[in-house]
């Protein structure tokens, strides 16, 4: 099975500027439906779907090799070696934020930026650190997901958009949820919410800018801000967008904050 075919990789634009667009935990591509047609204009644009989610084939998917983030970092550098993508330009949402930030530190050479949006090194409060939750209520959370993913994705989904003057936002990721296998997801989970990245942001070494969320109840600003100050030299730039997924409910503002950053004269 090729690689195309098993991430279900998709290619747009005509330049050899990539870009290459990550989803977030129990999403899929279609995610980025409302950002990548602006960039493929000058940008050679990859979206692709990671195991068990959108039209990905999982047949190879392994319990055993998916217990971290890092074995998903991997499937981003085969997905850059296959395509033979160089210098590229990572853009990244929550969880696929650290997946990228693992990549770039394995295989630095496939990668000239990193876009981090709605970032998060460790969900977990540690002393002197503020994660957003309670060891309790990961756990808990993790359960409901084992017990009844579907009713668990149908609850949380709207507090995950944070827009309540737009349900049908909340619908949409719903939906896309719904699409997702939940086994796979499940596994997902526990590498994600029990993860812990802090110690790899200070291996970052090219330049790096943060989008951080208003209101965003799974990467709260105080995690925004530990990124920036962990990654030398990285940039932040404070969204008026709420909720964790800005690319969804707040497209042309993501928009802006990215291509402000692209256009500055030391990257061009």
């Amino acid at each position: 099975m090729t690689i195309s075919k098993q991430f279900n990789i998709s290619n747009s634009g005509l330049t050899e500027s990539p870009m290459l667009f990550a989803h977030g935990y129990g999403c899929d591509q279609s995610m980025w439906n409302l950002i990548t047609p602006h960039f493929s204009k000058d940008h050679r644009v990859v979206t692709f779907d990671f195991m068990g989610m959108g039209k990905s084939d999982s047949s190879l998917y392994k319990k055993e090799e998916r217990q971290s983030l890092d074995s998903y970092a991997d499937d981003i550098i085969k997905i850059c070696q296959d395509l033979n993508l160089k210098n590229v330009i990572f853009v990244g949402h929550s969880v696929s934020t650290m997946i990228g930030v693992l990549a770039a530190i394995k295989a630095p050479q496939y990668f000239s930026k990193l876009i981090l949006i709605a970032p998060s090194p460790c969900y977990i409060n540690r002393p002197g650190y503020e994660g957003g939750f309670e060891r309790a209520q990961v756990e808990q959370l993790l359960e409901s997901i084992s017990i009844d993913f579907l009713s668990w994705a149908r609850a949380m989904a709207p507090m995950i958009m944070g827009r309540p003057d737009q349900p049908e936002l909340g619908k949409e990721l719903v939906n896309t949820f719904c699409k997702a296998n939940p086994n796979i997801l499940r596994d997902f989970a526990y590498a994600t919410f029990l993860s812990d990245n802090r110690d790899d942001l200070s291996l970052v070494k090219i330049p790096t800018l943060i989008l951080q969320c208003a209101q965003d109840i799974i990467a709260p600003e105080a995690v925004g801000r530990y990124v920036h100050n962990q990654i030398s030299g990285s940039q932040i730039k404070f969204l008026s967008a709420t909720g964790h997924c800005p690319h969804v409910s707040s497209p042309g503002e993501t928009i802006d904050a990215i291509q402000t950053y692209l256009n500055q004269p030391e990257f061009l």
